[in-house]
């Protein structure tokens, strides 16, 4: 058994929100021990560049670190990597690593982020044996694409969200031959207007990727010698001829250690403002929770890296008795081609969308309105708008319609006392 003669933080993940806390422990006053568990052989590293630089090859693996080995060395952070957690006990605090170890903790903090959702189909076993099927999550799973990111491959992307899209901008102007189907009416459904949809379904199919909206992925068959995906079967019957398949349909919340030790479990780690669990002595934050958030009146569950860096400064906070409530206004960003897509808000419920600016130009902003209240914007290569946008939704201001659609008028003349 490991044990400390103080006390001690164990933090099982090693994501953005794990690395965050890590140092941010140590920051707010925290004078014990502090560990960190990962699966993955690698420090905290940032997965947004996955989908981008990483996987166009204009980013490293070093580039990627969130924070250098000299910070949490300085912290006096302990990580263990390569390393899965298979147990938590309440009752005598302890974790149980996988190799047998039993690790004390006086506070435990899960940030275990998600993985991806798995493709419902018959043969996904199979599929998932294969070379050249893959999620694309890890810089592991990069780095297996990256061997087979060749000019002229055929490359069909399943799923038309930001992972989807993000590849296929990235692939077409690698050479390859890029096919998205999405399941759905249109590209990015779940997160914004049918006007952004059809905005970025345009400039990809500009590009040249080959967009097929409603189309729902049945199957896939193999080639001959079973170790490939040869072709990927629509509902329907149409077919689509592969060389190489990414699936990005969405994240699966890691919840299941929680849930087998009891905790509170609701399509997350169901923690309060300040990250606790429903156990006094363990606390979570980023993508495997689902908390309150008073702005919108409800509870979320968000998987964004700004979501997960500010719930565990306050978790962190809340460890070493200075709580701190999570109240953050959600945001998101996309990289495609020369397209910096920036998202704030939620904007569910919306009864009127407001376009200020010309989307031919590839810079403008939409905004979201509920009774001219504003709830949400996306903003295309527009970032002094995407700022002030969090000042409407944040003050939960109301606007004119005509004079927020005039492109004409400063967009900050339009914020109250301005």
């Amino acid at each position: 058994m490991i044990e400390s003669t103080s006390l001690a933080a164990v933090i099982v993940g090693a994501g953005h929100a794990a690395g965050e806390l890590a140092t941010s422990l140590r920051d707010n006053g925290w004078q014990g021990s502090i560990l960190l568990i990962g699966e993955e052989p690698f420090l905290p590293y940032h997965r947004p560049p996955l989908s981008k630089t990483y996987l166009s090859g204009t980013a490293t693996a070093q580039s990627l670190l969130i924070k250098p080995p000299a910070t949490y060395e300085k912290a006096k952070v302990d990580i263990i990597s390569s390393m899965r957690v298979d147990k938590i006990d309440k009752l005598s605090r302890t974790v149980l690593l996988a190799d047998g170890r039993v690790v004390n903790y006086d506070r435990l903090i899960l940030a275990t982020g998600g993985r991806p959702r798995r493709l419902p189909i018959s043969h996904i076993e199979q599929a998932e044996r294969s070379g050249n099927f893959h999620y694309l999550r890890t810089l592991h799973d990069v780095d297996r694409i990256r061997q087979q990111f060749e000019p002229g491959m055929r490359l069909v992307i399943i799923g038309g969200g930001y992972i989807g899209l993000e590849v296929a901008a990235v692939a077409v102007r690698h050479g390859l031959k890029v096919t998205v189907l999405e399941a759905l009416p249109r590209v990015l459904a779940r997160v914004t207007a049918p006007e952004l949809s059809a905005f970025y379904e345009s400039r990809h199919r500009d590009a040249g990727v080959d967009i097929r909206t409603g189309m729902a992925v049945e199957d896939v068959q193999m080639d001959p010698s079973g170790d490939a995906v040869s072709v990927v079967t629509c509902v329907g019957g149409s077919t689509v001829a592969a060389d190489l398949i990414i699936v990005g349909i969405g994240l699966e919340p890691n919840v299941e250690l929680a849930a087998e030790a009891g905790l509170s479990v609701d399509n997350g780690v169901v923690v309060d403002e300040f990250g606790q669990t429903s156990d006094p002595n363990i606390y979570a934050a980023g993508d495997c929770t689902n908390h309150p958030n008073p702005l919108f009146g409800r509870r979320l569950r968000l998987e964004s890296v700004p979501n997960a860096l500010e719930q565990a400064r306050c978790v962190a906070a809340s460890i070493c008795g200075n709580p701190k409530a999570y109240s953050s206004i959600p945001w998101f960003w996309s990289d495609q081609y020369e397209l910096k897509l920036k998202m704030v808000g939620l904007s569910q419920g919306y009864d009127q969308l407001i376009v200020r600016g010309n989307p031919d130009s590839n810079a403008f902003a939409a905004f979201y309105l509920k009774e001219g209240q504003v709830l949400a914007a996306d903003t295309v290569n527009r970032p002094a708008e995407f700022m002030l946008a969090k000042r409407f939704i944040s003050q939960r201001t109301k606007v004119d319609p005509a004079r927020l659609a005039d492109d004409s008028i400063p967009l900050q003349d339009l914020l109250p006392n301005s």
